[in-house]
């Protein structure tokens, strides 16, 4: 069951009482507020705007228990629950994640501010001076499931860009994000900023997010950032400008040039660092002349990753392996936990059809030592990162330079790929005259 599924809730968990009415009401007057914020912050100047993203960070870490023990409630109610270990992992906050994300509010103010920003900028014959510059997107909404460290981050690159923000961090993680916001919210008001620069609907539950989705005009932009089923009924239930972000059935091609020691450093990396992310390798393409391919899978299966395979691959596994008959679920599945599919391919084009056919857009990455193979896969993968030897892993806006991200959008629309602060801002034409006419 997503967020998006479940009873809605007020921090303490008692169901909000609210006609319909009444809660189109209540949340609209968020997006008024949230608005209002959005034309302060936009004329904010850079130095402001970093002077209150390094005292968030300060903030986070002195108030560091109050997180962590609201973070205890959510994980304990989860657990309770029969919450999967891998689901618990993203929810968990210690002081060392907290200190992570206090960190990437520092990266976060030490990155250019890209409103005001000239894309292109000339002078016409006519001697009209035009320039194209980078302007915040205005209210921006996100949508996402139990991860909290999504709360600060998002916060974090939507303030740095201009833009004000309405989070909707799910039931989950009520107690978490509540405490995350506070923070935040009263880091802004010291510092003279608009508190309702970052505001929740949280209290309004899933209805709540059912008429954020739908308030057009309110909302400039809605992001949502989670599982299958949460970006689903996010895209076809919206009526607000979404990006769609986050799903990830991510390969590997295991090439028949690669070396194997490196190969393996790859797939554990890729497979066993977090597996509940969407930049986790999924699926595992093996060339069928490579060598590489039983030291690989056996040094999988000793890290405990169940393999599900097809035939041609079963005879590569080490001896007595119990592994399941792969299908065309296990193709297209996102399993986000120690389980990886495995198919034996005959060619780079034979792996790129594979791709075409299950991939969601995200990541893909080939193992090799043939530079031709290499540009061949580079060439013909149509996903928003491709790596060559390299983890999936660092498909990442943290780990990619941009100090946090808002989610991997898999779209072609204006951001792809990871959405860090350039992908929070629109564009706006500037046209200088001297009395210019037409004619």
């Amino acid at each position: 069951m997503t967020d998006l599924q479940a009873e809605p809730t007020h921090r303490n968990d008692t169901p909000v009482a609210l006609s319909p009415g009444q809660l189109t009401d209540a949340v609209h007057a968020i997006t008024d507020r949230s608005r209002q914020a959005s034309r302060i912050l936009a004329r904010a100047t850079r130095a402001r705007k970093d002077r209150v993203l390094l005292a968030i960070a300060d903030a986070l870490v002195s108030r560091r228990d109050l997180v962590l023990a609201a973070n205890r409630t959510d994980v304990d109610r989860g657990r309770a629950a029969g919450t999967s270990a891998y689901l618990l992992d993203r929810l968990s906050l210690d002081a060392e994640r907290v200190g992570k994300l206090a960190e990437a509010l520092a990266q976060l103010a030490a990155l250019p501010d890209p409103v005001g920003t000239a894309v292109r900028a000339e002078t016409l014959p006519n001697g009209l001076r035009m320039s194209q510059v980078r302007v915040p997107l205005g209210v921006v909404a996100a949508i996402y499931e139990a991860r909290p460290n999504v709360t600060v981050d998002i916060a974090g690159l939507a303030l740095k860009s201009g833009n004000a923000v309405i989070l909707r961090g799910g039931s989950a993680a009520a107690a978490t994000n509540a405490a995350l916001v506070g923070i935040i919210r009263d880091t802004l008001e010291d510092h003279g900023l608009p508190d309702d620069a970052v505001l929740t609907i949280d209290e309004f539950g899933r209805e709540g997010a059912q008429v954020l989705m739908k308030a057009r005009g309110r909302v400039d932009v809605l992001i949502p950032r989670g599982g299958r089923e949460l970006i689903q009924s996010v895209v076809t239930t919206a009526r607000v400008p979404v990006i769609e972000t986050g799903e990830g059935n991510v390969h590997i091609l295991l090439d028949e040039s690669a070396d194997e020691e490196m190969a393996v450093e790859i797939l554990l990396n890729a497979k066993t660092q977090r597996p509940s992310v969407c930049n986790t390798v999924e699926t595992l393409l093996v060339h069928a002349r490579s060598a590489a391919a039983p030291g690989v899978l056996a040094a999988l299966v000793r890290a405990g990753v169940t393999l599900h395979v097809d035939e041609r691959s079963r005879g590569l596994l080490p001896a007595g392996t119990d592994a399941p008959t792969a299908t065309d679920e296990d193709w297209g599945r996102e399993y986000m936990q120690l389980d990886l599919a495995v198919k034996t391919v005959d060619s780079v084009d034979d792996a790129l059809l594979h791709i075409r056919r299950w991939s969601t857009g995200h990541s893909e990455a080939i193992i090799t030592n043939n530079l031709a193979s290499s540009e061949e896969f580079v060439a013909g993968v149509d996903s928003a990162a491709v790596l060559v030897n390299a983890s999936t892993r660092f498909v990442d806006g943290g780990e990619l330079g941009l100090g946090a991200e808002v989610g991997i959008s898999t779209q072609k629309m204006h951001a792809r790929g990871p959405m860090g602060l350039a992908e929070l801002t629109t564009t706006k034409w500037i046209v200088q005259g001297a009395g210019h006419v037409r004619r």
